[in-house]
């Protein structure tokens, strides 16, 4: 009597990885970051129904909405392309008609175009743990020399701003310039100093003004 095998089967789409990545240097040293970016495309690759490897566009919105921090993205992307998981073009930033976003291509993954393209594999290279956390360290540190070359360009721009405005600075929503030795001090209008009234007659035994007149007649009498 024969016993019909039985095939496993997966109902929906799948990313395959072989147990010989699983246990390689590179993908055990792989932060969090690293292991989501690489999901993330993985499930681009699937959006495209396993074709376009090296050019399914994820942008850095897409990574975010994934779950990644933002602030994770780019050093998460540098440490998976250092640890030889895939290869990307990079996009361009800019204006909403001049944007373009970064584009990748999993260097292990089988897809429809396997037999012409076959995984490159390059996560091979990495023999010891010892050098794939070399490598994923200086990955994630090393910075973006373009962009911190327009950080700077940004900050010049606006001390240049800052010192063409006079030295007017805001305070409580209200301009002032800074004071200094040269600065003039704000004084009141000198008082309007009014006649100085003369007594009364009657009052304090003086003579009013206009009866010195009247008086004079009243002795001559």
């Amino acid at each position: 009597m024969s016993i019909a095998k039985r095939r496993n089967s997966i109902s929906g789409q799948f990313a395959a990885r072989t147990i010989e990545m699983l246990e390689s240097p590179a993908y055990r040293v792989m932060s969090r970051s690293a292991h989501m970016v690489i999901s993330r495309v993985e499930i681009e690759l699937g959006h495209h129904g396993g074709n376009d490897n090296d050019n399914l566009p994820v942008t850095k919105g897409d990574f975010i909405q994934y779950g990644i921090y933002m602030h994770s993205v780019t050093p998460a992307i540098r440490e998976a392309e250092a640890l030889g998981f895939w290869r990307v073009k990079r996009g361009r930033g800019g204006n909403a008609e001049h944007r373009t976003p970064s584009k990748f291509g999993l260097t292990y993954a089988y897809h429809r175009n396997s037999k012409r393209s076959p995984a490159t594999d390059e996560w091979r290279r990495i023999k010891t743990g010892e050098e794939a956390q070399a490598i994923a360290e200086a990955a994630r540190k090393v910075r973006d020399r373009r962009a911190v070359s327009i950080g700077k360009l940004a900050t010049k721009k606006r001390k240049r701003k800052i010192k063409a405005g006079c030295g007017l600075q805001t305070q409580s929503g209200v301009e002032t310039r800074p004071e200094n030795e040269n600065s003039r001090v704000w004084k009141p209008p000198p008082q309007v100093r009014g006649r100085k009234p003369h007594p009364l007659s009657i009052s304090r035994g003086g003579i009013a003004p206009g009866d010195e007149s009247s008086e004079q007649g009243a002795s001559d009498q």
